[in-house]
This record gives structure tokens, sequence and C-alpha cells, in this order.
């Protein structure tokens, strides 16, 4: 029977025997789906951690407006992923979508960037964790260890939970998700109702900010603590119903730029707006404690240290499974090592994938810990913004990629509002904050103007991405079976060059 013609649950079963190449289907719901959302952007990483470096590295104090633009013109993203997740079900999400609208060779580009984005972010946060849990055993009255000694304990449990079943993954993230939450709004609360003088303005969500020459920076940091709300579609393999992916990524980008805007805007009220940049460079990422203890219980300040630690916790592991997924992805779909693709018998979880990230972070986490280089500034600070700029290009051309898969794919239900004009005016918009990105990139990463260090990392994604379109045409040659699969999810096993309706070439 062809695939087109298997019922649906059938069609999304993993193969029987020893090797399966298809994710375990039915495992996650709604919620599980938005705790891997949520977990990915660590609410409290953002507002303790990355928030406040971007106050003193940037010196502007209009990152909470920045957080609330950057969501609405998110949701118009949103408007036609989501319209376009009905139609591409592949654990490779960006680099589907990109080449299922903007072509295979487009596609094989876009892999890349997103395995090396990713992975990036990945890193990075290991990095931020290993130096706040160091800091928090030191403070609570423990030995001063290295920082890499935790972050290698860490990788380690990721590792772990990397190839256990999905499901027990979004356990872990909901019940750590929802702690935090919890503190961080009890912290907003605290920070609002003792304001520092001139007592609670509403300055810094002054949409007049983004008009101003720092309107790159911060749209670029902003954008930054957004990185994980699109990962509900990378989960749709593993959802229980495809259909609620659409709800969580609304849900997800709601929860996400409220809890940013009010918890930034709430730090600068408890400074007064014009100390928070002083505040910020001042106590770094222990501002948001230093302004609690001056509010709340010893007790309530401890567990937010302790909070923000499984905040970071939390990111890596959740951002280590989608680097596992998108390896996962090009694998089975003869992009990258074959060996990638396949999944565990027994969990369905992309084993080799898994293992592969765990090697890389280990790896990075060994080369800092030899060279002595800064892990905040260098791993967390710069390793989170660099995977940030290679999620807003994948961001932007998938924009362009979704008006151009429903231009070619007649009848799909969906009404022009969906599918051409909110994507193409988030196209538009989205391409804007790119070049303010790396127009102020070196801004961003607290460099000198001109320096050569701010277009290190814009040019390795060139690089990669030109390698990926290369490959791709490669692949087209000589081997028209491989590149017959690209974006084809779980159905690129029984594909043998047949295109669907809609699909680039």
């Amino acid at each position: 029977m062809p695939p087109s013609t298997l019922p649906r649950s059938a069609e999304r079963s993993p193969r029987p025997g020893p090797v399966a190449n298809s994710l375990a289907a039915s495992r996650l719901g709604m919620w599980s789906i938005i705790f891997f959302t949520v977990a990915a952007a660590a609410p409290e990483t953002v507002v303790g951690g990355g928030a406040v470096s971007g106050f003193a590295v940037s010196g502007v104090n209009g990152i909470p407006v920045g957080y609330l633009a950057v969501a609405v013109v998110l949701g118009l993203f949103a408007v036609g992923y989501v319209a376009m997740s009905r139609h591409v079900e592949n654990a490779g999400a960006f680099y589907a979508y990109i080449a299922k609208g903007l072509g295979r060779t487009s596609g094989t580009a876009a892999g890349g960037v997103a395995v090396l984005a990713y992975a990036m972010v990945q890193v990075s946060l290991v990095g931020g964790c290993g130096v706040g849990a160091a800091d928090f055993l030191h403070q609570a009255g423990g030995p001063a260890l290295p920082w890499w000694v935790f972050s290698g304990v860490g990788t380690g449990l990721v590792a772990v939970l990397g190839v256990l079943r999905i499901d027990v993954n979004g356990r872990v993230l909901g019940v750590l998700l929802l702690a935090e939450i919890a503190m961080i709004l009890l912290y907003d609360l605290a920070f609002v109702t003792d304001p520092a003088e001139p007592g609670v303005t509403l300055t810094t969500l002054n949409p007049l900010q983004l008009g101003t020459a720092a309107a790159g920076v911060i749209l670029v940091i902003a954008f930054t603590g957004f990185i994980g709300f699109e990962n509900s579609t990378v989960l749709a393999e593993e959802a229980r119903d495809p259909r609620t992916v659409g709800r969580a990524t609304y849900l997800s980008l709601a929860l996400i730029g409220g809890i940013y805007g009010l918890s930034t805007w709430a730090l600068t009220v408890a400074t007064g707006p014009d100390r928070i940049v002083a505040a910020a460079g001042e106590h770094s990422t222990e501002l948001m404690f230093v302004l609690a203890a001056e509010r709340l219980p010893a007790a309530l300040v401890t567990l937010g240290s302790a909070l923000y630690v499984t905040s970071l916790f939390a990111g890596m592991l959740s951002f280590h499974h989608v680097c596992a997924r998108y390896l996962f992805a090009l694998g089975r779909e003869g992009i990258g090592p074959r060996a990638l693709g396949v999944t565990s018998p027994r969990t369905s979880a992309p084993t080799a994938g898994s293992v592969t990230q765990s090697v890389i972070t280990a790896l990075v986490i060994a080369l800092f810990a030899v060279t002595g280089w800064d892990p905040i500034v260098h791993l967390f600070f710069w390793g989170a913004s660099g995977g940030a700029l290679g999620v807003l290009c994948l961001v932007t051309a998938t924009s362009f990629a979704v008006v151009g898969y429903f231009l070619r794919v007649p009848g799909h239900g969906c009404g022009r509002w969906r599918t051409l004009l909110a994507p193409g005016i988030a196209a538009v918009v989205l391409t804007g904050i790119l070049v303010l990105t790396l127009r102020s990139f070196g801004t961003v990463l607290g460099l000198p103007p001109g320096s050569a260090a701010a277009w290190a990392l814009p040019g390795a994604y060139l690089a990669v991405a030109l390698a990926g379109f290369c490959w791709g045409a490669v692949l087209r040659v000589r081997r028209p079976d491989a590149y017959a699969r690209i974006g084809m999810g779980a159905r690129s096993a029984t594909i043998d060059r047949a295109e669907e309706p809609g699909d680039a070439n």
C-alpha cells in the first residue's frame, strides 16, 4: 500500500526490527511540547543572565520593549509557520521547511546552519550552567570547584537523559520549568511593589526606543531570548496529535514574550531606569538576586539561585534534544552520515545523534578548561549570541519559504493571511532585524568598532551555508535518490525520487 494511503497512525509508526529510522509517535501531549519549548528559552536564565548581560554589554536600557517587539514579529512569523506545519512533519524543522519552500539545495544549506547554530546555543548553556553551579555551591559554603567540573557532570546527565524516552524528559522539564516561572513572578512582584527612584515608570517599555541608533542592539539581544520558541515543530513527529503543535507554538510564544517583557521591566523598576546599565555592570548575573535579597527572605533568594542553575540545565537538556533530532533528520535523509539516521529500538530516541552532540559538548568544555578562556563572556554570552544569529537567519529564510511553498501548493485550504500576508510581512521585518543585527553584532559582543572578530561568526555561517548548498548540488547529480528524500521526514525511507505537490527542486 503506498504511504499516502496508509492510516496516519500507521504512517507515523517506527519500522519494526533492531534498527528504526522513525521517532516514536504519540509520546508528547500539548503541554509536554510547551515544556520543551519554553524550557529551551530558559526564562530565568534569560532574565537573570542574558538580559542583565545585555544591559551591561550594550549600555542601553530599552531591552524590555525589545522583547515585546520581537514577540509581535515572531507572532506574525508563527502564523505561516504553523500553517505550514500541517503539511510538513519533520524533526529537522527549519531545514525541511526551507527545502520545501526554497528548494532542496537551499535546504541542505539550512541544515548545516541549523546544526551549527543549535550546537552553539546548547554548548553555551552548558558553560553557563557550570559557572552558575560553581558559584551557587561556593556561596552556600561549599568548596570552590572549577566551573568545568559542573559542566562535565551536567553533560553526563544530559547524555543519559538524551537516550531515554522523550516523554520522560518532558516530565523532568515540566517540573523544573514550573518552579522557575513561579520564582520569577514572585521576584517581579517584589521589585514592582518596592521600586527604586523614580518609582514605577514605563520608560524602558517606550516603543520610541526602537527608533534610535540602539535599535539593532536591543532587537538582537531580545531575539536571543526567544531561541527555542520554534522547537515545537521539531517535536511534531512525536506528538500525540500533530494539530496541537500549532497551539503549543502560540502559547509558548505568548508565555515567553510575556515573562521576558514583564521581568526585565521589573528589573529596571527595582534599580531605576537610569541605573540598570550601571547596576548590571557592577553585579553581572548576580543582579537579580542582589535586588531580591533587599526585598525577600534569604531562603527565597537561595532557592531562586538554585532554580537559576536548574533553568540552565533545563535549557541545555531541551536544546540537546533539538540538536540530536536535527542530526538524526539529516542522517535519515542521506544528507549527513547515515549512521545518525537511526533510533533506538527500545526508546525510539535518536541515540547516535544524541551521543554525537554529547561528544561535541564535552570537547568544547575541555577546550575552554585547558585554555582558560572566560566561560561566561566567550562561551555563554558569545555562544548564545552567535547561535541566535544563526537562528535569526533560519527564521528569516523560513518566512520566505512559507510564502514560496504555499504559492506552489494548490488547494491547501488556508487563507491568504496565513499563507502570504502574515509570513510576507514577517519576512520583510525579520530581514530588517537581520540587517540591523549584522551591523551591530560587534556592539552586542562588546567588541570595539571595526573589530574583525565581530564578522567571524557571520562569516562562519556563510561558509557553512555555501558548503551545504554545494553539497546539495552534488547530491542532485551524484546521488539523486538521497536528493529526492531531502525534507521528506519519516517518509524518506519509502520515497524513490517521487515528488509531492509543492516540493521545490
